[in-house]
Order: C-alpha cells, then sequence, then structure tokens
C-alpha cells in the first residue's frame, strides 16, 4: 500500500502511539508485508526469531516490539503489539466504506462495458473498455480490470485476503489493504473467488483465463496467458509464472513458484516450487513421468509379495 503523500516518521508514529528511533522527518512511502517490501515501505515483527530477517529486509522502517540497535539508514516504531498498531494503519488509510448503490459513483467505466443486472460495482473500482461483467459479479473497492475482461456470474473480485493471527482469545484478522487487477483480455468463469492482496496487490495477467470454482489467495501473482481448470485453489503469495496450464481440482500450496511453461495435470497437490517447462502430477506433485513409473510399480506389489510368500 502506498502513501499518497509519503508520511514523516514522527507522524506514523502519532497515528500509532508509537516511540520511534530515527529522524522524525524521516519519510515512510508506504507499508507492506515482510515478503513484498521495497525501500521505503514500513513493515512489522513481533517475534524475535523474525526479528533479523526484517531489519535486513527491503524495509527502510520497521515497526517492532522491543527496542533494538537501528540499522544504518532506517528507521524504527517501537509499539507494545506491532501486528494491531499495523492493521490500525491499513484500516485508518483504506477502511471499509459502506455501499449506497450497486454501481458505486466513484467507479470509473470504460466505454462499451456491458454490467448486468445484479452486478456491485465498489467504491474507487476501475474497469476498461469493452468489458462484460456478468450477473451478480461482486467487485470489490479499489479493484482494476484492464480492456476485454469477461467475469461471469456470481464470481467475487477483491475479497478479503484469508490471513488470521492466531491468539488465546481467538483470531486477529490482519485487514486487507492491497488491490485485485485483471489485466487485458483476462476472463473469470463463473463463481470464482480472486482475493486481494493484504498490502501489496493480487495480479492476473494478460490473456490469463479462469474455469469455474477457482480460489486465488490474496498478493498471488498470475502471469500472462495462464490455463486454470475447474476447482482450482492457489493459496496466496504464489508466483504462477507466464503459460502455465493448470487444470481441474489442482492445490497449490503458498509461498511457491511456478515456472514458465509448466503444466500441473488434474487432481495434483503441489508443495513446492517447479521448474517451468515440465508437466507434473501427483499428490505431491512429481514430474508426470516419474509419478507414473512409480503408480506402475505399485500396482505390481501385490503380486511380488504373494510370490514372496
Amino acid at each position: 500500500m502506498r502513501f499518497n503523500p509519503p508520511l514523516r516518521l514522527d507522524e506514523v508514529a502519532a497515528l500509532i502511539g508509537a516511540e520511534y528511533d530515527g529522524d522524525p522527518a524521516f519519510l515512510i512511502t508506504g507499508l507492506n508485508e515482510i515478503h513484498v517490501v521495497t525501500p521505503g515501505d514500513l513493515t512489522f515483527v513481533d517475534h524475535p526469531k523474525y526479528y533479523n530477517k526484517a531489519l535486513t529486509s527491503a524495509a527502510t522502517a520497521i515497526l517492532i516490539n522491543q527496542r533494538v540497535e537501528k540499522p544504518h539508514g532506517k528507521a524504527l516504531l517501537i509499539h507494545e503489539k506491532p501486528f494491531d498498531a499495523f492493521v490500525s494503519l491499513i484500516l485508518h488509510f483504506r477502511a471499509f466504506s459502506p455501499a449506497t448503490q450497486s454501481i458505486s459513483p466513484s467507479a470509473t467505466i470504460g466505454e462499451g462495458t456491458v454490467i448486468q443486472p445484479g452486478a456491485f460495482i465498489g467504491n474507487h473500482v476501475t474497469i476498461g473498455k469493452n468489458c462484460i461483467i456478468h450477473a451478480n459479479v461482486a467487485i470489490y473497492d479499489h479493484s482494476v480490470l484492464g480492456d476485454e475482461v469477461i467475469v461471469h456470474a456470481n464470481s467475487v473480485i477483491g475479497a478479503d485476503g484469508f490471513y488470521f493471527q492466531r491468539r488465546p482469545e481467538g483470531y486477529r484478522k490482519l485487514e486487507s489493504g492491497g488491490r485485485t487487477i485483471l489485466h487485458d483480455r483476462v476472463e473469470v468463469g463463473a463463481l470464482c473467488s480472486i482475493d486481494r492482496g493484504v498490502t501489496a496487490d493480487t495480479v492476473i495477467g494478460m490473456g490469463t483465463k479462469l474455469d469455474n470454482h477457482c480460489q486465488i489467495g490474496h498478493d498471488t501473482v498470475i502471469g500472462v496467458n495462464c490455463i486454470i481448470g475447474a476447482h482450482a485453489a492457489i493459496a496466496g503469495v504464489t508466483t504462477i509464472e507466464d503459460d502455465v496450464v493448470i487444470w481441474g481440482r489442482v492445490a497449490i500450496n503458498k509461498d511457491l513458484v511456478i515456472g514458465k511453461g509448466a503444466v500441473i495435470l488434474a487432481t495434483s497437490a503441489v508443495d513446492k516450487s517447479l521448474e517451468g517447462g515440465k508437466t507434473y502430477f501427483g499428490s505431491p506433485a512429481e514430474e508426470a513421468r516419474k509419478k507414473w513409473r512409480e503408480m506402475a510399480a505399485l500396482r505390481q506389489l501385490p503380486e511380488i509379495i504373494q510370490k514372496l510368500k
């Protein structure tokens, strides 16, 4: 999430009731989770196990729950509950705003775009030219759709990411302040859900097509000209490179990279990053030929055991 204009360190400290270590005029240009930080960002850390990762990351401001030595060129914000303070910043700059009508007056809709009855277009949504938004689609606030995008009935674009911190009293939600971006000529099947980024963006690349009942998690980035079959479930913070084919009922775990041109056959489950240009199958997914040889060998096992008796 970008701050426009950037905020001073002392301004951010005042917003969340934190102490700070650094030049009061030190500029913070945005906030992000640790896996997507860039210079100028504020990120948070609340466990000593991850202090070093946060302090040595690209982030130039760190919200932390203990006083530590400040890295050169960075600033610290000290708060007893960094997670809560981070959430309060997201809510301050991108709070939920109730709708007053089915198509928000703040939405921008391009020439030639058709919005079918029953569709909901939220605040500050941008939709390009010659799109078709079918009945009962919900496009949440701040989503961005390019030209010639098609979204079929009952799909949801920009729902909150599934991100919770477990506590003794229950789960605390990390509120979503990012966006969902669908580039030109993306087609989304019926009953799909594409979650927005928590602090960055969930992105679907140009020309990519989703079948029905697909789930795309928060902060996932999908490349150009990918095909994703029905009931595929892709967890958050995953990168799907260009020209990837994912067939039906494939499940992909979080924080993975699927290389350019990979093909994942139906009903596979992916628990590690996969190289591009290869075909995969199974649970866990492996190169398809290797997996098929293993399955053929397994079928022979009862006969082998019988011969050994």
